[in-house]
């Protein structure tokens, strides 16, 4: 009976004003939507600029995000749920496919383990550009997440010894 309610809960899209959680994440009518395919930098994650300084990389990117949805509508079209029991979906506004801006701009990466390489063009296109993340040096978001499990602590898993240049 759960996997019939959850089966018909995917089957519609999500359209309304969005709330951004972090660079991967909103919020519509209270429904929480991991968008499909991409990973954004952790909230509290920390990147190098081109002046190797260090800055709010996961920050930048929720902020941006939020600043290009401008409080206009958001549809998502839902995949799956993931482990935390958000919805996986792409989002769009006006047409634009959020996962694509937010990689393209260099505020996260496509992650082919789930995208199959949908937003590879993207991720190419911004890194030859020296977008957002591809200024200076980064942590791929999966493995600082997987070092803070492993350590406890962000700190250890910003340092230059982990840093994707």
């Amino acid at each position: 009976m759960l996997l019939l309610l959850s089966s018909a809960a995917l089957a519609d899209n999500f359209v309304g004003q969005a709330s951004v959680i972090d660079g991967d994440t909103l919020e519509i009518h209270g429904t929480r939507i991991r968008l499909w395919g991409i990973d954004a930098p952790e909230s509290s994650q920390l990147c190098r600029g081109e002046d190797s300084s260090q800055y709010r990389c996961g920050a930048q990117a929720a902020n941006d995000l939020d600043t290009f949805i401008a409080r206009r509508p958001v549809n998502c079209v839902p995949f799956s749920l993931d482990p935390y029991g958000r919805t996986v979906a792409t989002c769009s506004v006006n047409g634009v496919d959020l996962g694509e801006w937010l990689v393209r701009n260099g505020l996260a990466l496509d992650w082919p383990q789930y995208s199959k390489g949908r937003y590879n063009g993207a991720q190419r296109d911004a890194e030859h550009a020296g977008r957002g993340i591809w200024k200076g040096s980064y942590v791929e978001p999966w493995l600082y997440r997987g070092c803070i499990r492993a350590n406890g602590k962000p700190s250890a898993c910003s340092d230059d010894a982990n840093a994707h240049p």
